[in-house]
């Protein structure tokens, strides 16, 4: 055994899996990335050797009482590892399903935030719009010494301590016109109370004992209406009329630069005696008036007096009942009408009956009242809905005077729920709507009153992060605000500074965590990670550049080698081009997948990986393999299916032309919308036209579909899961376990026991174990600690009875046959076409090294995509072998298969694999829309749609459209900016 170097990672004798005993070297503080086919074992070496046993060792580290509350992981299976440190994974799943986690809240964005609107946040009035805020004495000495020289004040606090109130956290009016006069009946009412107030006091009584206390004290003088009066008897309280303020006299000034250290008194003593001061001015010969100036120590109103409490970061989150918008409790939405409903369709204008519900006979009275209204308010009633101003559009919602508006109306049949008729017809429009007290933005209303730089923390949190980063770059503050934020703004500026580096500018910082990519949701880990400063760990990353446009690749790079900068291991495993080339040191498994594979090809600089013969990636990035460009591409013919008016998200009123029975594909920066058009808009319309639901109308989302009749049916193939439990797996998902039991029940010991078909699955009782129903395990809880899962003792983890195990196939069981792969299977079921055909698709699309019974709940993302790619093709394939006067294939070929980025975990020598199944599927009489950043299937492509030209709101547009070599000639096309040395070196290869 060699010695360990303290510079490397040493890994003797590997067998996790398919390893084959393997002997690697990985250097620390270098970029490392792991390549091979797909299943060569890469992902064995780098999370379940590497990353399982530097997790291990980290809990075997802790206590005996702290290991009790962690997950028991497992010792690879490997002889000698060492100079190990602290592993963290970085997989390419979103895990995240939480509805109230965001980008801010998830990169910790958010937390640095409400800080900041808490401790620098200006608070304005809910009522008068005024600025709420404390007065200290220094800005009020200013305020007094700013009056003319020579003035003569009065300084008096009122004599009883005002009751302070504060605002009620309650959510405000949904209709902003009734809240309208509020300010001047509020503080009206409020000047009467104070007035009034002295009435309802007992002379004998509270005021007595006051006076009693202050003459005690050393006052002896009051105020009122610019009489002082001595109280040094209760005869000289006659004087005085208790229905008007009265105040106690602290000092008469007159103003100087002298006077400062009087003032100070003067307002200390004040704000002591009853949180406020009060300097009313003796008016000279050429005043009409005196001026009275009121300070307070309260948080109050400067206009209208109304006290508030002081905001703190809980205030400004909405995962705390504290902030949170009582009505959506922080969620944004609630079940009340839905716009979509109510106005399905948006190109139509107000004359056109965009208002669905005022279409009706019964209620278009309503229809004629919205016109008048919108005329008078001078709101164009021919202009499209979706070209209206929000304000505009808020008007015919919300309503104005005389006209109730859409929620008005609403509002008024709620009233008369108790009829049947009304119950239906309200019905037709509920759903998921925006909250309509907070607009969508999750805090309460005292929350949205804080402002910086007259943005509140919800409108903060929508920019996008490019914006962001502009807002926070370019932000005013005052001097004390500056020392204050000083170190929020250099986290937050920091955080969002890496956010931009890996390439994720279009998302905005309340972007739901659940509705990213894992692509995205992996980049966004690798930002917080580097935003974490974390020195001497090892990082495992699993294919970060997935979903990645290659404009922005290098942005990646940069950031991976910035975290190994700081002092980290980068372990990575990865199939993209740009980021092998960029590697420290790289590691080359293969040379197949499964029990092919699991060798140590290559290992050293990319250069000795690329000069090494045994290298399959090598001969990649050589130029000695290349994926061809088809010889020939097909034309677009007259069938095509055409979209027009795409709005959702960043698409504003986008066309798409998609020319059928072609292999077309979608690109574009990432953020550009190809995933909104393709699967929001095209898909839910599609599956909408051929009469199957996909949950709501989309009707609202584009003007107009053609082309339908040309197909009979839309198949999404995404990375969702094939099964979500370990009795999903590929054999079953693809139609050949019923073969295989049938072929097992046709064995003579099998139908002399009476076994049929049934008892070789696992699913249904008779053949399987009664212990463990077929799971093969059985789950043991351990109340407050996890749950432990043990092979099951009865059947020891086969998953089947002892006498459905005796039936054999060629000497093998049917767990046996269970655990072969693809390609062991494809011999051993040689002269068994109905289950060689089904199983050859899995082959074909890469995926020969996957075992037969291997749970779905392991399958990556992209082998779940491809899984459902063969079990189409085979369909395509059985079609294609019938007659074409078959009218049942005929229609089963017209078929548009829509597959969201398949390259996902595919090497370059997989990438051609996935393009010969593409082009079987097409024979088949399919049409396939895909959406792509790989250059070697969009080279490939017959039709090219170029989405952008940026992420976010600047994309949304389609930049080009064509083929391959059109699309790189256009000059607005980052796309074509990357494909065109592509396509010269592909023809100067060949």
């Amino acid at each position: 055994m060699s010695e360990q170097k303290p510079d490397q990672i040493t890994i003797r004798g590997a067998r996790t899996h398919n390893l084959k005993g393997i002997d690697v070297d990985i250097p620390h503080n270098a970029l490392t990335v792991v390549s091979g086919v797909s299943g060569s074992g890469k992902s064995s070496l780098a999370f379940d050797t590497v990353y399982a046993e530097g997790q291990r060792r980290y809990v075997e580290s802790l206590s005996a009482y702290a290991r009790q509350f962690l997950e028991r992981i497992e010792k690879p299976d490997v002889d000698h590892m060492d100079g190990l440190a602290p592993a963290i994974a970085i997989k390419q799943k979103n895990q995240t399903r939480n509805p109230r986690s965001t980008v801010a809240t998830a990169t910790e964005i958010y937390d640095y935030l409400r800080l900041l609107y808490a401790r620098c946040g200006t608070v304005t009035c809910l009522h008068c719009g005024g600025i709420v805020r404390h007065d200290t004495v220094d800005e009020i000495v200013a305020s007094i010494l700013a009056l003319p020289e020579g003035t003569r004040t009065y300084a008096l606090f009122p004599i009883l301590r005002a009751e302070i109130k504060l605002e009620p956290m309650q959510q405000p009016s949904a209709e902003p016109e009734a809240e309208a006069p509020k300010p001047k009946k509020a503080v009206a009412k409020k000047s009467t109370k104070a007035a009034a107030a002295p009435k309802a006091i007992d002379i004998t009584d509270a005021l007595k004992e006051r006076l009693t206390e202050l003459r005690r004290r050393g006052y002896n003088r009051l105020y009122q209406s610019g009489k002082i009066v001595e109280f040094s008897t209760p005869e000289s309280l006659l004087e005085l009329d208790f229905a008007q303020p009265i105040f106690v006299l602290v000092d008469r000034l007159a103003i100087s630069p002298d006077s400062r250290a009087r003032i100070v008194d003067a307002i200390e003593t004040g704000y002591r005696e009853s949180g406020e001061i009060q300097f009313h001015t003796v008016p000279r010969e050429d005043e009409a008036e005196p001026q009275h100036l009121r300070f307070s120590a309260a948080f109050e109103c400067s206009t209208c007096h109304r006290a508030y409490r002081e905001p703190e970061p809980r205030l400004f989150s909405f995962n705390n009942p504290y902030g949170a918008c009582p009505r959506c409790q922080g969620f944004g939405n609630t079940i009340d009408f839905d716009p979509n409903l109510i106005i399905p369709d948006k190109s139509k204008t107000l004359n056109q009956g965009a208002i669905a519900p005022w279409t009706t006979t019964k209620y278009r009275p309503h229809h004629g009242e919205m016109i008048r209204a919108a005329k008078a308010a001078k709101i164009p009633t021919d202009t499209p809905w979706y070209d209206l101003t929000p304000d505009q559009q808020r008007f015919i919602e919300d309503g104005s005077g005389s006209f109730p508006g859409v929620r008005g109306f609403f509002a008024a049949l709620e009233r008369k729920k108790y009829k049947l008729h009304v119950r239906v017809f309200l019905s037709k429009y509920r759903g998921y709507a925006l909250c309509p007290d907070c607009r969508g933005q999750r805090l309460r209303a005292e929350a949205r009153a804080v402002l910086i730089n007259d943005r509140n923390i919800c409108e903060t949190s929508a920019l996008t992060i490019i914006d962001a980063q502009q807002f926070f770059d370019n932000l005013q503050l005052s001097p004390s605000q500056t020392e204050i934020a000083g170190k929020i703004l250099e986290e937050v500026r920091q955080r969002i500074h890496f956010l931009h580096q890996v390439g994720l500018d279009y998302l905005t910082l309340d972007r739901l965590s659940s509705t990213l990519s894992g692509g995205e949701s992996q980049r966004i880990q690798l930002a917080t990670s580097l935003g974490s400063r974390l020195v001497g760990a090892l990082y495992v990353l699993d294919e970060p550049s997935i979903g990645l446009h290659t404009r922005d690749t290098a942005k990646l790079i940069r950031i991976m080698k910035d975290l190994r900068d700081l002092g980290n291991t980068i372990l990575v495993v990865e199939h993209d081009p740009d980021v092998i080339r960029a590697a420290d040191h790289l590691l080359d498994l293969g040379p197949g997948a499964g029990e092919l594979g699991g060798h140590l090809l290559a290992s050293g600089t990319v250069a000795e990986v690329t000069a090494n013969p045994n290298s399959i990636t090598g001969k990649y990035l050589s130029g000695r393999a290349t994926i061809p460009i088809p010889r020939a591409r097909r034309e677009p013919g007259r069938e095509h299916l055409k979209l027009t008016g795409a709005r959702i998200h960043n698409l504003r009123g986008v066309d798409l032309d998609i020319p059928l029975n072609l292999l077309c594909v979608v690109t574009g920066v990432s953020g550009s919308g190809k995933s909104t058009i393709v699967h929001q808009v095209l898909y839910r319309a599609l599956m909408q036209a051929l009469g199957q639901t996909d949950g709501g109308d989309p009707a609202h989302l584009f003007r107009e579909l053609s082309g339908t009749q040309h197909l009979n049916d839309v198949i999404l193939v995404d990375q969702s899961p094939i099964g979500r439990t370990p009795r999903s797996n590929p054999v079953t998902y693809i139609k050949a376990f019923d073969d295989i039991r049938a072929l097992f029940a046709a064995q003579p010991d099998a139908k002399r026991k009476g076994l049929g078909p049934g008892h070789f699955s696992f699913n249904v009782p008779g053949g399987r174990c009664d212990v463990c129903e077929g799971d093969g395990t059985v789950t043991v809880e351990m109340q407050f600690l996890a749950d432990i899962e043990l092979p099951c003792e009865e059947c020891n983890g086969t998953r089947y009875k002892s006498s459905t195990l005796e039936i054999k196939y060629k000497n093998k069981n049917i767990h046996d046959v269970l655990n072969m792969t693809v390609k062991e299977a494809l011999v051993y079921f040689a002269g068994h076409p109905k289950i060689v055909d089904k199983l050859y698709v899995l082959d074909e699309v890469g995926l020969g090294y996957v075992r037969l019974g291997q749970s779905a709940t392991t399958l990556s993302g992209g082998e779940a995509q491809r899984v459902k790619l063969a079990s189409h093709l085979a369909t395509a394939r059985s079609i294609t072998g019938r007659s074409t006067n078959d009218a049942a294939a005929k229609a089963r070929s017209r078929t548009l298969y829509i597959l969201d980025e398949p390259t996902t975990g595919l090497h370059f020598d997989d990438v051609a694999k996935l393009l010969a199944a593409f082009h079987k599927l097409i024979e088949g009489g399919g049409s396939l829309l895909v959406i792509e950043h790989n250059l070697d299937v969009i080279k490939s492509a017959d039709w090219v749609i170029d989405m952008g030209p940026e992420g976010g709101n600047g994309g949304g547009q389609i930049v080009a459209t064509g083929t391959p070599e059109e699309v790189a000639a256009n000059p607005a096309s980052h796309t074509g900016h990357w494909l065109a040395p592509v396509l010269n070196m592909v023809a100067i290869a060949q």
